[in-house]
């Protein structure tokens, strides 16, 4: 995964803790942090968008074959005991 890709993983994350706050408490962290209780602050719009884009980016994610997570596969390490 790349920098890139890892960085988008990390503003859909962020949109989705702020979606369930939103959802649970009525809270907008985004709007709270950034420009007041609207969505209509500059900072807090183009938060909004990096996050709506990292979605989009995010789609390739899921779609994208696996990666390994080690070097060794189960046939590997059974072999080296």
């Amino acid at each position: 995964m790349s920098w890139f890709q890892r960085v988008a993983l990390l503003l859909v994350i962020v949109g989705a803790i702020n979606w369930g706050l939103i959802g649970f408490f009525q809270y907008d962290l985004v709007a709270g942090l950034f420009g007041g209780g609207e969505q209509s602050a500059a900072l807090a719009r183009a938060i909004y968008a990096l996050v709506g884009i990292s979605g989009l980016i995010a789609i390739s994610l899921y779609f994208s074959p696996v990666a390994e997570t080690s070097d060794l596969s189960p046939d590997s390490a059974s072999e080296t005991e």
